[in-house]
């Protein structure tokens, strides 16, 4: 059993560093650049959800996977970034490209107000009121009938231009997200791998004993909540403007479960893994839709799994490593 379990190791290993060789991330560039000419508007939809998902997944894993700290209200910042850019695009004009800018601002201005007060607090504690700052920010949304439109939500929200083309179809938004998804990823992965990483690293591993070595933990945990929330409130604005439409029924308690899921699935601090793990749950139930009872069900198990044979998840590196 003990020689199964390392294989399984070794193989997932081999795997995660084969993803990150230049050539396999170029031919892979390559493919997602391709492969909307060969699908219909359908299959580039989901396509455009999943890597919309997967920058929302990226930005967690700062939070949960880089730092260690259990996020249950990301949906919250998501939901303000996509309010803020619906309420200032249609009562003031403001463009797409300067309200990309705005959404993520004022997400991050929130968690740094949030995080000031919150992030004192460890383990469980946090996690709770985090859950409940998720559950407040739609019952505000939901109730504020006179600036957000209450259950009605907000529509005929501005749609991106770029040198006076309007973006329309889903050809359009599919390639939009995945340049801010090319972004994230790059952005992502160097600070992973700056000094900033390294210390949220030794934080997630031993809070005390990182403090004991000098790194302002407090200060290292409100800088990865955060950039966290200031990439949740960007995707909010591409999720408002692709719509044209938000709505308080968009940011529920079971989007911040999802985007949880793919990073523990993917493979908490693994790039690769992430993006994998937003893939898994959101195109393939889109192929097996004829499954879509069984959809829920087929998540629990898979989660179970995964914390019998692979607690760091797909493509993930075990804790310590």
């Amino acid at each position: 059993m003990m020689y199964k379990a390392s294989g399984i190791r070794a193989s997932a290993g081999d795997l995660l560093s084969r993803t990150r060789s230049p050539l396999f991330l170029s031919l892979f560039v390559v493919l997602l650049f391709v492969i909307p000419f060969f699908q219909n508007d359908y299959y580039r939809d989901v396509l455009t959800l999943t890597a919309m998902y997967a920058v929302l997944a990226l930005g967690l894993n700062l939070v949960v996977g880089q730092t260690g700290l259990l996020n249950l209200g990301y949906v919250a910042f998501y939901a303000i970034g996509a309010y803020t850019y619906a309420i200032l695009s249609t009562r003031f004009g403001l463009p797409f490209w300067p309200g990309l800018i705005a959404g993520a601002a004022s997400a991050a201005f929130m968690a740094l107000l949030i995080g000031l007060s919150t992030l004192k607090l460890r383990g469980d504690y946090f996690a709770i009121v985090t859950l409940g700052l998720g559950e407040i920010t739609r019952i505000v949304l939901n109730n504020s009938d006179s600036v957000t439109g209450g259950p009605n939500g907000i529509s005929r929200i501005g749609r991106p231009s770029l040198f006076g083309y309007a973006f329309s179809t889903p050809l359009d938004y599919y390639y939009l997200i995945l340049v801010i998804a090319i972004v994230t990823v790059f952005a992502m992965n160097r600070l992973m791998v700056s000094r900033i990483g390294r210390a949220w690293i030794a934080i997630r591993e031993d809070e005390i004993a990182a403090e004991a070595m000098g790194i302002s933990t407090f200060r290292l945990k409100l800088l990865a909540f955060v950039v966290a929330s200031a990439w949740a409130g960007l995707t909010g604005v591409f999720f408002a403007a692709k719509m044209a439409f938000v709505s308080p029924e968009s940011f529920t308690f079971f989007e911040s479960v999802m985007i949880l899921c793919m990073v523990v699935l993917g493979g908490m601090g693994s790039i690769p893994g992430i993006i994998l793990g937003a893939f898994l749950l959101i195109t393939l139930p889109e192929l097996f839709r004829d499954f879509a009872d069984y959809r829920m069900l087929g998540f629990g198990v898979a989660l179970v799994l995964m914390m019998i044979f692979r607690p760091q998840g797909l493509l993930g590196t075990a804790k310590g490593k």
